[in-house]
């Protein structure tokens, strides 16, 4: 009887300690698309752990607007930023002239800003140093003299108001040879010739791998952009001893020191979650676990989200599309406006309609699949309306004579009919898909849009092939799914060919 009783306390005051046990804090660390971004957000994962959070790193996401958007709705609780971006870009407009009118411009959207990293990693333009030698240019306004020059600056400084736009004005440079690509990209075009200058970080270790001449920025057109950690307000309830850490950060990262991380990362191919926990090693003292992925582990993962992308947007696009092919083919008014409706959203480019969609559904993968689902709704349409369409008017008759009600007509004998113009639109939306969900890796959707962007980011081809290549099988294996499909739902005798 004692020893019940005792039992019956223990679990009791098990229990009640389990209640009173706080549940871990869930931290949300963004990044962008570079890899300092993504070491500085490694940083905040590394101490965030060590507050006992539970952690989740949504790296390598889109521009500066993404990460804010993301910020301010509450999907993101910090992330790395510079001053002269939040300025210029994030709170554009607004005539800020230091940090202290920076942070009460954030503080209406219930953001603060901790003091800045130690570095300030401008903006800067850069040549080659024998092409600039050759044609006598050191600073930025040089290159007035020489218009014919292509110039390739990352996509998002063709946009900012301290990018291309405003740097041509204040500089007067007329070249008209100039194009957009992604950062890293840039390195290749300015080492192969296709251009002669380029838009630079300033701390960026390709500056001293590729030997190259920073131009003087004689009219100081760029601001400071000092490296500093946005995040939401509220997180110095939820996790006061993080924010206290982003304090201490303050000052503690030079440009030397930032520099040889990037090396670190980008020219000695280290991961960045190690390079970032050497730092908080070295700097703290603080002992930290670094669980690396195998490539195996890797491509899993990437698979189920990919497949969970391409699947659940193709189903959802089958509902709707198959339906609307029907009444398209059925009303001559109704078929046009539904086809011109899908084709319009078709020739929307997917990365714009990928991005436009982060404000309604934020990040992750629900705009991904609301984007996939919108693609995919043209080929079953149109294939759906065009099966239906072919069947031979004597048919319709022989359906009607035998006083089969429109519904049944539709079920039972044009549907099998158009079966198999309607899997072969099926088919399509998922090649389709297939190739398209690989941008989801821009907006943290996860799939194997995240090697491709780790592999342009760090220029590592072996990365770029573990996204691409699983992403053809997977198109290959569609196709196969799909023939053997047609074969188990096209009647038989659709599927017999002709006779000569």
């Amino acid at each position: 009887m004692k020893t019940a009783a005792f039992c019956v306390l223990t679990l009791a005051a098990a229990g009640i300690a389990s209640a009173q046990t706080p549940e871990a804090v869930q931290i949300r660390v963004g990044s962008k698309l570079f890899t300092e971004s993504v070491i500085l957000g490694e940083i905040v994962v590394h101490l965030a752990r060590q507050q006992g959070a539970v952690v989740e790193h949504r790296d390598q996401l889109g521009g500066t607007q993404v990460l804010w958007k993301a910020l301010i709705s509450g999907e993101l609780d910090v992330y790395p930023d510079y001053t002269g971006t939040i300025a210029e870009e994030t709170l554009a407009g607004l005539d800020l002239p230091d940090d202290d009118a920076i942070r009460e411009a954030l503080a209406e959207y219930s953001v603060l800003m901790a003091g800045p990293l130690g570095f300030n990693n401008t903006y800067a333009i850069g040549m080659q140093k024998d092409v600039a030698a050759e044609l006598g240019i050191t600073k930025i306004s040089d290159l007035r003299k020489h218009p014919d020059l292509a110039f390739g600056f990352g996509t998002e400084f063709m946009e900012r108001e301290d990018g291309w736009p405003n740097l041509s004005a204040a500089y007067k440079l007329t070249q008209a040879n100039v194009r957009g690509m992604e950062h890293e990209l840039t390195y290749r075009g300015l080492d192969s010739g296709a251009i002669q200058a380029m838009d630079l970080y300033s701390t960026d270790a390709e500056i001293g791998y590729y030997d190259l001449l920073v131009l003087d920025d004689d009219l100081t057109f760029f601001p400071k952009y000092n490296a500093v950690y946005l995040y939401r307000a509220d997180l110095a309830e939820r996790a006061p001893g993080l924010v206290q850490d982003l304090h201490r950060l303050e000052g503690r990262i030079p440009e030397s020191t930032m520099i040889a991380m990037n090396g670190q990362s980008k020219l000695e191919q280290v991961p960045d979650t190690v390079v970032a926990a050497r730092f908080v090693q070295e700097t703290f003292g603080i002992e930290t676990s670094v669980k690396t992925e195998t490539r195996f582990d890797r491509l899993l993962k990437h698979t189920r989200e990919h497949l969970f992308l391409v699947s659940l947007s193709v189903i959802a696009a089958v509902c709707l599309a198959v339906p609307l092919g029907v009444l398209a083919a059925k009303s001559r008014l109704a078929g046009q406006a539904i086809l011109s409706t899908v084709g319009i959203l078709q020739t929307i480019p997917s990365l714009a309609l990928f991005v436009v969609l982060i404000p309604l559904l934020g990040i992750g993968p629900a705009p991904a699949i609301c984007a996939l689902f919108l693609y995919s709704l043209l080929p079953i349409v149109r294939n759906t309306y065009t099966g239906l369409h072919d069947i031979p008017p004597q048919i319709h008759e022989s359906a009607e004579a035998l006083g089969l009600p429109a519904a049944a007509r539709v079920r039972l004998i044009e549907l099998p009919l158009a079966s198999r113009s309607i899997l072969a639109g099926i088919k399509t939306a998922v090649v389709i898909n297939v190739g398209t969900a690989t941008l989801g890796g821009f907006i943290g959707a996860g799939g194997y849009g995240q090697p491709i962007f780790k592999g342009i980011r760090l220029d590592r081809t072996d990365f770029l092939l573990e996204g691409a290549i699983p992403a053809a099988v997977m198109a290959l294996l569609a196709q196969g799914v799909f023939e053997l499909a047609e074969r188990r739902l096209v009647p038989r005798g659709l599927r017999l060919k002709p006779s000569a």
